[in-house]
C-alpha cells in the first residue's frame, strides 16, 4: 500500500508516521510512504526517514505539484492544519478550508482510493457535557470559534466530497486534544506565544488554580490517534470516527496534575474578557473562540471506533497531558520537525 500524509512533519503527523514505520518493520515492503508538507523535516531523524518527500503549499491554486505527488497513491491521510497566525483569518480558512478542498480535487484527479481527513470535536455543535455524543451529533460547528467554524466547512467539504466520489472510501478522525511529550514546544509557541513559555519552570506547579467549573474536556495520546489513523487505513473503514481516551478531564484533575493546592472555581465571562483583552493587545496569541469552543465542546462517546476498528487507547488522557505538561515546562521537541522544534537552549529555564 502507498500512503500519502499530507502534514506529515506535525504533531499528528510524526505519530502516525512512527505507527506506520512500527508496521512497515514487521511487514518489510508492505508499505510506501509519501510525506507532504510545507518545508521539509531532517530525514536523518526518526520517524522521518525512508519517507518520500513532496515540499509544497496545498494553498496553490494549480495544484500540479500536489496530484503529482499523489500519483500512484492508495491512500492519502489530510493533517494538514494551520492555527497561527490567529490575527489572520483569510489565511487560517486559505490553508485549512481551501486547503482541504484542494486535496481532496487532488486525490480525485490522480485516482486515489481512499482518503483520510483530521476533523476534530471542535468540529460538532455547542453541546452540554451529558450526555455523551456519538458521531451523529451535527458537526456544524460552534460560531463564536473561527476554529470550529473552519472544522465545519471542512466536513460540508468531506460531505460533498464523500456524495460525488461513492467509489473512494472516506473517513473522518474526529479526534480529542492530542498530546505528547514531542509536542509541548509547539502547543506553547501556538497558545502561549513565545515569551510565556520561557518563563515556566521545567515543572509546572501552581500553588493554586483558577478555572471554570465549564471547562470540561477530552484528551488523547498522539500515538492511540494515530493507532486509530492506521486501523482506518487497514481495514479500509469510512465515515466519522471519534476518539477519545478515559478518564474525562475536569479542573479538578487538571488541579492534581498540576499539584494545586486548591481549584478555584471563576465565572466563565471573567476568563473569556482576560483572554479576550490580552489577545487584542497581542499579549499572547490565544483568542476568546477558543474558550468559547472549550465550553460548548462536547463530550464524545467512543463506541464507533472500538466496535469497527477494535481501538483502544493505551495512554489515559491524564498521562498524556501530563507528557504534554513536561514537554511544554522542558521545551522538549522534534529536532528534526520544523514545526515541532524544541526551544534553544538559550530560552529553557
Amino acid at each position: 500500500m502507498r500512503i500519502a500524509i499530507v502534514g506529515a512533519s506535525g504533531n499528528a503527523g510524526a505519530a502516525l508516521l512512527r505507527r506506520l514505520q512500527q508496521q512497515r518493520e514487521r511487514h518489510p515492503d508492505s508499505l510506501e510512504l509519501v510525506g507532504i508538507s510545507r518545508r521539509l523535516p531532517d530525514r536523518s531523524a526518526a520517524p522521518y526517514g525512508g519517507v518520500e518527500w513532496h515540499a509544497l503549499d496545498i494553498t496553490d491554486d494549480d495544484g500540479g505539484p500536489l496530484r503529482a505527488a499523489l500519483a500512484g497513491v492508495d491512500a492519502v491521510v489530510h493533517l494538514a492544519w494551520i492555527l497561527q497566525p490567529n490575527h489572520d483569518l483569510a489565511a487560517l480558512h486559505r490553508t485549512n478550508v481551501t486547503g482541504t478542498a484542494n486535496v481532496l480535487r487532488a486525490a480525485r484527479e490522480a485516482g486515489v482510493g481512499q482518503v483520510v481527513c483530521a476533523s476534530s470535536v471542535g468540529a460538532y455543535s455547542s453541546s452540554a457535557k451529558e450526555p455523551r455524543r456519538t458521531e451523529e451529533w451535527p458537526a456544524t460547528g460552534i460560531p463564536a470559534s473561527h476554529y470550529s467554524r473552519h472544522k465545519a466547512e471542512q466536513e460540508d467539504l468531506l460531505d460533498r466530497f464523500e456524495a460525488e466520489n461513492p467509489a473512494i472510501a472516506v473517513a473522518r478522525l474526529r479526534p480529542a486534544l492530542i498530546f505528547q511529550s514531542s509536542a509541548g514546544s509547539e502547543i506553547g509557541r501556538y497558545f502561549l506565544g513565545r515569551l510565556i513559555p520561557r518563563l515556566l519552570p521545567g515543572q509546572i506547579r501552581l500553588p493554586l488554580l483558577p478555572i471554570p467549573a465549564e471547562l470540561v474536556f477530552q484528551a488523547v495520546h498522539a500515538d492511540d490517534a494515530a493507532d486509530a489513523y492506521w486501523r482506518i487505513l487497514d481495514r479500509r473503514a469510512a465515515g466519522p470516527f471519534n476518539v477519545a481516551a478515559e478518564p474525562v478531564v475536569t479542573p479538578m484533575e487538571l488541579a492534581r496534575l498540576i499539584h494545586a493546592r486548591r481549584w478555584l472555581p471563576i465565572p466563565l465571562r471573567f476568563l473569556r474578557a482576560a483572554v479576550d483583552l490580552s489577545w487584542r493587545l497581542r499579549l499572547q496569541p490565544t483568542d476568546a473562540g477558543w474558550i468559547a469552543m472549550a465550553e460548548g465542546a462536547p463530550i464524545m462517546d467512543t463506541g464507533r471506533a472500538r466496535e469497527v476498528l477494535g481501538w483502544e487507547p493505551r495512554v489515559s488522557s491524564l498521562d498524556a497531558i501530563r507528557q504534554v505538561l513536561e514537554g511544554l515546562g522542558s521545551g522538549r521537541g522534534n529536532t528534526g520537525s520544523p514545526p515541532l522544534k524544541p526551544r534553544s537552549r538559550r530560552q529553557k529555564r
